[in-house]
């Protein structure tokens, strides 16, 4: 056939197929007897040219054509011959008479039918070989189930079983195979139900006694069967299973039993109806007087021999190591649980006794769980838990510490019960001119005087006695029941209990206060006591009034008069206000249409002259007077819950102290920690349990208070962890204490500050910025913004001055101040235009809270320190006064240097706000600009 040619490849016309193109185009008019003989002409030319082609294409190569067709009749004539062959073999294989293929297919089939009915009969014969096989093992195993020997009978069942499973193909699904099976099932089922009566008629396991029978008689047999051919019989699901039911029953029943109630064993031997011997073990409850732990180990030792005796050596050979084995956990974890771990003692004095009754644990622990139970096994439970004895102990004393410890917190976080406590602080003096800034101390450290070296030398009084007496004063050996009345210098600070609240201010109290009643009492907690009766008798107003119970000081005592000092803030050193009376009496007739020197209320500004030069030291002087530092003692608020947690801090050093000197422990190779080492760390536990529940239990009522007890907590750790003996293994634990109590009161100390701050802050919120106070109604919301502010202030101020101690109190008075005034300046230097009307009304508003100032003053002959807790006083004071200034006022107080608390870009948008464009203001603009003066 032709080669097709590709579709994407031209096609060439042939001739004919070019004639029947023209054929299918042309039209009965169109075609002619000229156009058809002009086609057949095409036609005949395209065959004479091909044949010319063809026999041109043959001549060519004329020798090689006759080659080929040679070849080419040659192979038709073998193709002719083979054929004739092909079809001759055909007729000598397929003929059906007598073909090769019939006859030989006629042979096999033959050989087939013969080959069946062979193996047929040999089927035939082995199935019933089988089956006679089957139904005389089955018939022996009917025999043996009716005269009751039953261990036979397994054994039958077994061979039986296997004889089934074995059975010739035919025989599986037989009737007859399947009939044998049932009845096997059911004389298996059989033999299985009388071998577990009599396993467990053979072993009896009651609450009250076991009995373990040697032999047990089954029904239909007269010959008894021993118990050890009964659990060899039993199957291994219902031998596990019985023996599983009796190790509950022992471990429940006896060994539990045992080791949690006094009683007493008896072992005996006696015969049943068949006379054979059956034991029995009875336990009876014993009297409690002659109950001792050490007793339940020797009632478990009888129990243990009864069954090593009777009942081990007849387990199963499977079962004799396995049974054994496992008893031992259910008998370790008993004792364990139910003997070493109650009976551990809470005292010291009982561990002797306890100690006895582990060595006798270790020792069954040896003979029994280890050599009887365990084959020899070297892991001893009970051994490495007594090894770490101590630790067992320790942690059961820690536990029952830290529950009293949580009960008194949780009972007692009302902070009803309160006494005085006192805080070190530094007092400065001016000694000499030197040059530099002064360098004030600190609330945290210097001012409270804890670093200070030194000497102190303060009357004692009778509460110090009192406290030295319970052991809460540093000497707890003193035979005098109340030290001299101007005792030695120490180097050391002494303790807050030492000194009275009175005497720490020297200020002279009757000697018949109500302190000195429980104090002559002689009681342990006589200082709380004072506190709680002295805060329970005070006034409310007359506490505001003189909530430290501040009596004139004596002459003799100029330096306890004073504030305490303040923290080191950089405060400017005001001008004479001779001055400035001066300049504002030329710009305006009257002194009071400015606010110069009057005050709305009726107070007085905070004229530069009124400012105590030592407390308000100029930022830009190179020469400042330096101060001499005087630790004085401050009393503070502190629940007497506080005492009590020191107190069981102490107790819990002390038992860790004495547990380790008693030797009480031998040395332990697998103890991590040193004798009483567990029970002395409980003491930081019990001061995070504080830190962790107080807040919860008692809430966010109280910050200053809870912070007082936070630092009162530190500081006696502090005094436990340097003075206490024998506390080096804990130190870092009681440090680590201390330092988070200092943290957390310092913590709760500014978040009580915080929350005043944020609520005077939310309160002016309602002032919206002081804008428009032209307004009647407007001015009118302010001034209320403002009064409560004032109000808030001072109720906040009176609840803490009872509490706080004066550093702290004037540190956070000042702060809360500070926090008001600063914003109250935000809003009105923010302001963009002031007029005439809102400056005076802005003024007004300023001095209401003037009246903060009187929170700072101690005595009222002496000038206030305001300035030395509140940075933004003198700028707020003249933000008041320049609200009503006029120009030349405003230039003479900027070139004298007195507003630099003002930043220049605040002076220059409140010269913008207050005055109008005039070349007067771009003139003050302009030295303005230019910076402050320089000093």
């Amino acid at each position: 056939m032709a080669f097709p040619l590709p579709t994407h490849l031209p096609r060439k016309l042939d001739v004919s197929s070019q004639i029947l193109s023209k054929l299918d185009s042309v039209t009965v008019q169109s075609l002619t007897s000229s156009v058809a003989s002009s086609w057949r002409c095409e036609l005949e030319e395209s065959i004479n040219l091909a044949k010319k082609r063809i026999h041109d294409r043959i001549h060519e190569d004329l020798p090689a054509f006759e080659r080929q067709l040679a070849s080419s009749r040659s192979v038709q004539a073998r193709l002719r011959s083979l054929s004739d062959n092909i079809e001759s073999l055909n007729n000598v294989l397929s003929e059906p008479e007598s073909g090769l293929v019939p006859t030989l297919l006629e042979s096999l089939a033959a050989h087939k039918t013969l080959a069946q009915a062979s193996l047929d009969a040999d089927i035939l014969h082995g199935s019933l070989v089988h089956l006679s096989q089957c139904n005389a093992q089955l018939s022996s195993l009917q025999a043996m189930v009716d005269v009751g020997d039953l261990p036979a009978a397994v054994d039958a069942s077994s061979a039986l079983n296997s004889l089934l499973g074995s059975a010739p193909g035919p025989l599986n699904e037989a009737a007859v195979t399947v009939d044998m099976k049932a009845r096997l099932r059911v004389l298996s089922n059989r033999v299985e139900e009388l071998l577990s009566n009599a396993s467990s008629e053979s072993l009896v396991v009651s609450p009250s006694q076991i009995t373990i029978h040697s032999s047990v008689l089954v029904p239909g047999s007269t010959i008894p069967l021993s118990l050890s051919s009964v659990l060899s019989s039993l199957s291994p699901s219902s031998l596990t299973s019985h023996l599983t039911a009796l190790r509950r029953d022992l471990t429940t029943h006896y060994i539990e039993y045992i080791l949690e109630q006094p009683t007493s064993l008896t072992a005996s031997i006696a015969n049943d109806n068949h006379a054979s011997p059956f034991y029995k073990l009875e336990h009876f409850h014993a009297p409690p007087s002659t109950f001792s732990p050490s007793s339940r180990l020797d009632n478990l030792s009888v129990l243990l021999d009864f069954l090593k005796e009777r009942l081990f050596p007849v387990l199963p050979k499977t079962q004799q190591e396995a049974f054994p084995r496992s008893l031992r956990k259910p008998l370790t974890s008993a004792i364990l649980a139910r003997l070493l771990v109650p009976c551990l003692p809470s005292s010291l004095d009982a561990l002797t006794a306890f100690l006895d009754l582990t060595r006798k644990a270790v020792d069954f622990e040896s003979k029994y769980i280890v050599g009887l139970l365990s084959d020899g096994a070297t892991d001893k439970e009970i051994k490495a838990w007594v090894d770490n004895v101590n630790a067992h102990y320790e942690k059961k004393r820690r536990q029952h510490i830290l529950d009293g410890a949580r009960l008194a917190i949780l009972q007692n976080t009302n902070d009803r019960q309160t006494f005085y406590a006192h805080m070190m602080s530094a007092q400065g003096t001016v000694v000499e001119e030197t040059s530099g800034p002064i360098e004030v101390a600190d609330g945290d450290t210097d001012a409270w005087g804890l670093e200070d070296d030194q000497s102190i030398a303060t009357s004692s009084s009778k509460s110090a006695a009192a406290e030295d007496e319970s052991g809460w004063g540093f000497d707890d050996d003193l035979d005098e029941p109340e030290p001299e009345p101007i005792p030695e210098p120490e180097p050391s600070v002494p303790s807050d209990m030492d000194v009275d609240p009175e005497d720490a201010w020297g200020w002279n109290d009757d000697s018949g206060s109500a302190e000195e009643q429980p104090e002559a009492n002689g009681s342990h907690d006589s200082e709380g006591e004072h506190g709680e009766n002295s805060q329970s008798s005070i006034d409310e107003e007359n506490a505001w009034d003189d909530p430290w119970g501040d009596d004139p000081a004596p002459a003799s005592s100029s330096s306890s008069a004073r504030p305490p000092a303040a923290p080191s803030i950089p405060i400017h050193q005001p001008k004479p206000a001779a001055g400035l009376q001066k300049v504002s009496s030329k710009a305006k007739p009257h002194p009071g249409e400015n606010g110069n020197g009057i005050m709305a209320n009726g107070h007085s500004t905070p004229t530069p002259s009124s400012q105590p030069p030592a407390t308000a030291p100029d930022r830009h002087h190179t020469k400042s007077p330096s101060k001499s530092q005087t630790l004085i003692q401050e009393p503070y608020l502190v629940s007497s819950l506080t005492k009590t947690i020191i107190r069981i801090v102490e107790d819990a050093l002390h038992e860790g102290k004495a547990l380790a000197s008693s030797g009480i422990f031998g040395y332990s190779p697998t103890s991590a920690t040193l004798p009483g080492t567990l029970i002395m760390q409980s003491a930081g536990l019990i001061l995070d349990m504080y830190r962790a529940l107080a807040p919860i239990r008692s809430g966010n009522g109280n910050c200053m208070q809870f912070s007082n007890n936070c630092f009162y907590l530190a500081e006696e750790v502090n005094r436990v962890a340097t003075y206490e003996r024998g506390v080096l293994a804990v130190k870092d634990k009681l440090e680590e204490c201390r330092d988070g109590l200092k943290l957390f009161a310092d913590s709760l100390f500014q978040d009580g500050i915080e929350q005043v701050r944020q609520t005077s802050c939310d309160i002016l919120t309602s002032a919206e910025g002081f804008i428009d106070t032209s307004n009647q109604d407007r001015y009118d919301d302010c001034e209320a913004a403002i009064t409560r502010v004032l109000r808030e202030i001072r109720s906040t101020a009176h609840a803490w001055k009872s509490v706080l101690p004066k550093s702290k109190y004037y540190n956070a008075a000042g702060a809360i101040v500070e926090g008001a005034l600063s914003r109250i300046l935000e809003d009105i230097l923010a302001l963009p235009d002031i007029p005439e009307v809102e400056s005076h009304k802005l003024s007004e508003l300023c001095r209401i809270l003037g009246a903060l100032e009187g929170l700072f003053v101690e005595d009222t002959n002496e000038s206030s320190f305001v300035v030395s807790y509140v940075p933004s006083w003198l700028k707020f004071s003249y933000l008041s006064e320049l609200l009503e200034a006029s120009m030349a006022d405003f230039t003479y107080l900027f070139e004298e240097g007195v507003l630099v608390d003002f930043e220049i870009d605040e002076l220059v948008k409140l010269v913008r706000a207050l005055f109008a464009d005039t070349p007067l203001r771009t003139t003050t603009l302009g030295k303005i600009e230019r910076g402050h003066p320089a000093r």
